[in-house]
């Protein structure tokens, strides 16, 4: 091609279902709007798979949109694919999980290892240049039977690249550490809060407890409170074995029904959690703050603890409203402090992002037999606050201290983009909400308002994801642009070490940060480089939780095929409605083509389905009657049709 190199752009490919291949990265060429991006037929694919970088041709522009044809595959974005292998004629293949896969993978005989037709498997793909051809790979783990609890659940961790198992040395360098025990040794030049009120409130089932809080009152209206977290960066130093491996994670996955730990459990769930009763070693952000939130004075540092009270959310909020119970007076002073806290957040223009979350109760074998929706109440809001305040507080003390100096980690969210905002716009007003756009952008006390109107109403969840939808991702960076929205200016994550791997890294730099030193420019590389290894594996971590959440509605609806459920219609598509059933959030489809009172069309402009004939119309939040037609299990899919 002549003046080839002005006509390339390299940028990561995003693969629909259907095999269209989109590249987002604007490199100074191509589209004038640099949020179009560059479609790819499948045809001009030459073996991108999702997630890959590529090195992208720009055909000349259609009228539709620009279009482009891989020339190069710089990186794949995963060579490694779980699913079931199959035996057809004698030839072994792999037919992936992953729906964006769009090609089986080979299995020569002598790459089976062992590996049964019908069984679930792990398969690395060699090296794939000829897309005429399909992929050879090598079984590299057999992970049990399909439907099995346990090989799905594995199958689901393996295919965002999170293994079970952590390696031998790693478990002997933490045993190593947690057989030395605490000893005075370790209490040297840290603050003693063993005497003062301490305790940690957290789900019923946890067993990795990272931060504790004590209370303490200095006179009616100043309260000094510790936020206390796992000091995990005194055992886990850097280049260990330990770091190595958590480096690689990056982040513990929580499935529905088990934990792949970050680190392992004897010191996630022994030696780091702050359990009560014992002496445990911490670092600490102590604040002393009145009841409307202000803080008057700060402390940072290493801390030695020991919590007296091990609440659950529930006990806690027990304690919070009624008199008499445990640490009433204490916990309904914090929660007041709490609220002002979060009051003061929405006025500075933070967001409202809470979504309606499932729980499932299992049975011996792993089968859900019930599903109930995590109830979110005061205590659960008290400690997200002052998990909040701590990290924001040490974010900003670190770098207005350090300015542009030194090298920092933050937690950042950019503002959305105006064309998402514009979709979520329309929505809105669809919904008869009246929206301006400033700048492109809803005003975020808007989107506040509006989400109070519709509190309690069949539109909220459905709103919830469209806002969600429509925001940019929070990532781990270097460079500090702000928290779009938490309306704050510094952030970063500190109250999470023993689950994210960033916190430790902050961690380490706030203690260099108080020994007087600072992160020196010629670092900023390697640390932007684990801060976005550290966001990409957080995004496997999350796709790994849904779809374990998924498998799981759809393993409890495939025993209740032809049962009718009240739904909410929670997207619509050319191809159908899909539909949210109210109690347990199961997301089914129900096909354009078993809407059988009427010939339906889909109206992309105004996100309808209309029918032709008696112009009956279905928008996102109707309410919905619906029946289980039938589940897939191997594709977390679940069809409804409407009653």
């Amino acid at each position: 091609m002549k003046n080839q190199k002005s006509r390339t752009i390299t940028g990561t490919i995003s693969i629909t279902a259907k095999g269209t291949g989109y590249v987002s990265t604007y490199a100074g060429v191509g589209p004038k709007n640099k949020n179009e991006d560059i479609e790819i037929d499948f045809k001009h694919l030459h073996t991108a798979l999702h997630g890959d970088t590529v090195e992208v041709s720009l055909l000349p522009k259609t009228e539709r949109r620009i279009s482009g044809e891989v020339l190069k595959i710089v990186e794949r974005a995963k060579t490694n694919f779980a699913g079931v292998l199959e035996n057809e004629n004698g030839i072994f293949y792999l037919r992936p999980d992953d729906t964006k896969m769009y090609t089986d993978i080979i299995v020569p005989e002598k790459n089976l290892q062992g590996a049964k037709h019908g069984e679930k498997v792990l398969v690395a793909m060699s090296s794939w240049t000829d897309h005429r051809k399909m992929p050879e790979g090598i079984v590299t783990k057999v992970v049990g039977r399909p439907g099995d609890n346990d090989a799905e659940m594995h199958s689901i961790a393996l295919e965002k690249g999170f293994d079970f198992d952590l390696p031998d040395k790693v478990h002997s360098e933490a045993k190593t550490i947690n057989d030395a025990k605490i000893t005075e040794k370790d209490y040297k030049g840290r603050r003693d809060f063993r005497e003062i009120l301490t305790f940690t409130i957290d789900p019923a089932d946890a067993k990795d407890f990272d931060d504790a809080i004590s209370f303490k009152e200095i006179n009616k209206n100043l309260f000094e409170v510790g936020i206390h977290i796992a000091d995990v960066s005194y055992y886990v130093k850097p280049g260990s074995e330990l770091d190595i491996e958590a480096r690689e994670r990056a982040t513990s996955v929580y499935l529905v029904d088990r934990t792949i730990p970050m680190l392992p459990e004897i010191l996630s769930n022994e030696l780091c959690s702050l359990v009560p009763n014992q002496d445990r070693l911490t670092m600490s952000a102590v604040f002393e703050i009145d009841q409307e939130g202000n803080v008057k004075k700060e402390w940072y540092g290493r801390t030695v603890i020991h919590s007296q009270k091990r609440f659950t959310y529930e006990e806690a909020e027990k304690s919070i409203h009624e008199n008499g119970t445990p640490l009433h007076n204490e916990l309904e002073l914090l929660n007041k402090i709490a609220k002002n806290l979060t009051k003061e957040r929405f006025k500075s223009g933070a967001i409202s992002l809470e979504a309606e979350e499932v729980k499932f109760v299992l049975d011996n074998d792993g089968v859900p037999i019930k599903v109930i929706k995590k109830e979110r109440g005061d205590s659960n809001k008290l400690i997200e606050e002052f998990m909040l305040l701590a990290n924001r507080k040490v974010a900003e003390t670190v770098s207005k201290k350090w300015k542009k100096e030194g090298v920092f980690i933050y937690r950042v969210h950019d503002a959305p983009s105006k064309e998402k905002m514009e979709g979520l716009a329309f929505f809105l007003r669809g919904l008869g909400q009246r929206v301006t756009l400033k700048d492109g952008i809803i005003p975020n006390y808007e989107i506040n308002n509006i989400m109070k109107r519709l509190e309690g109403k069949t539109a909220e969840d459905t709103l919830h994801r469209m806002v969600i939808r429509s925001m940019a991702k929070a990532i781990y960076t270097t460079v500090n642009i702000g928290h779009y929205g938490l309306a704050f200016k510094y952030y970063t994550h500190f109250t999470s070490p023993i689950r994210r791997y960033p916190d430790i890294m902050v961690h380490r730099m706030l203690s260099t940060f108080l020994e007087g030193g600072k992160i020196e420019k010629d670092k900023l590389k390697e640390f932007e480089s684990m801060a976005r290894k550290s966001s990409e594996q957080e995004k496997k971590a999350a796709e790994a939780e849904r779809a374990s959440v998924k498998y799981k509605q759809v393993e409890y609806m495939s025993k209740r095929i032809g049962e009718t459920f009240n739904g909410i219609i929670s997207g619509i598509t050319e191809w159908g409605l899909y539909v949210e059933e109210v109690e347990t959030k199961c997301e089914g489809l129900v096909r354009v083509r078993d809407l059988e009172d009427d010939f339906y069309m889909f109206n992309e402009k105004k996100l309808e389905l209309v029918g032709t004939k008696k112009k009956k119309k279905y928008l996102l939040g109707d309410k919905v009657k619906m029946k289980v037609k039938g589940v897939d299990l191997e594709r977390k899919t679940i069809d409804y049709i409407l009653i």
